[in-house]
């Protein structure tokens, strides 16, 4: 299948194009650098020059796609989220007027945006908050891989959840960060945190319980990457720019 990734040089880009090549998809990544277009060519993906905020362009560049996978989002936390969300919104409708009808356009959001029904952690049919309320864990290889899942067997207008784990504390994030790279681990009280985290505050206070089993269940999603802790635990920071 023809894919067209956005955001195709990023963390979970960059894997979404090499799991999409691996099990044998034409793979065109839409890149603004030299650098970038470089790293897609070595992967074996062809290079569309551009920007996601130059619309006329993007939509060029998506036409002749079967599938559209966006991963790209402006994360700029001094900006203000509910236009970066306007603006995705945009993006979006480009991408979707480029398809032919009925071709799959898979689009990322967050666990953060869905609003639980039961008080629980929430589900794949709860309903999602509106970017009016709120503009809007696993390893990346599992991420990639879902992706690919989702374009091959995914239904219509269905939504998946890229979680396989519960219940990881920021404070259990920081002492892993903090042992690895020497740095000291100290408890902020609230009145501290808002100086500490300033724009990053809200990310840093919210908790986003939620659950990917019926994600597993429906497109025979098993995840085999490392946890997170694992994870961060066998990062080699010195590398790390």
């Amino acid at each position: 299948m023809r894919v067209f990734v956005t955001g195709a040089t990023g963390f979970v880009g960059s894997a979404t194009v090499a799991e999409l090549i691996s099990a044998g998809h034409q793979v065109t990544g839409l890149s603004r650098s030299d650098a970038g277009a470089e790293t897609l060519t070595r992967a074996g993906a062809t290079v569309a020059r551009g920007d996601v905020t130059d619309l006329q362009r993007l939509r060029k560049a998506a036409s002749g796609a079967e599938a559209i996978i966006h991963t790209a989002f402006n994360h700029d936390a001094s900006a203000d989220v509910r236009q970066q969300s306007e603006n995705d919104r945009r993006v979006i409708a480009t991408l979707g007027a480029a398809l032919p009808k009925n071709a799959p356009l898979i689009i990322t959001s967050g666990t953060g945006l869905v609003q639980s029904a039961t008080g629980g952690p929430v589900t794949e049919t709860d309903p999602h908050a509106p970017s009016s309320v709120f503009p809007r864990a696993a390893h990346v290889t599992d991420v990639a891989r879902l992706y690919r899942l989702a374009l091959e067997n995914g239904q219509w207008g269905a939504r998946y959840h890229a979680v396989t784990q519960q219940g990881v504390t920021l404070r259990a994030i920081a002492e892993v960060l903090g042992t690895h790279m020497g740095l000291p681990i100290q408890s902020l009280t609230p009145r501290q945190a808002p100086a500490y985290f300033g724009p990053l505050l809200q990310l840093a206070q919210l908790d986003l319980p939620a659950s990917g089993t019926q994600t597993q269940q429906r497109l025979d999603w098993n995840p085999t990457g490392p946890d997170l802790l694992t994870d961060l635990r066998n990062t080699d920071y010195t590398t790390i720019s």
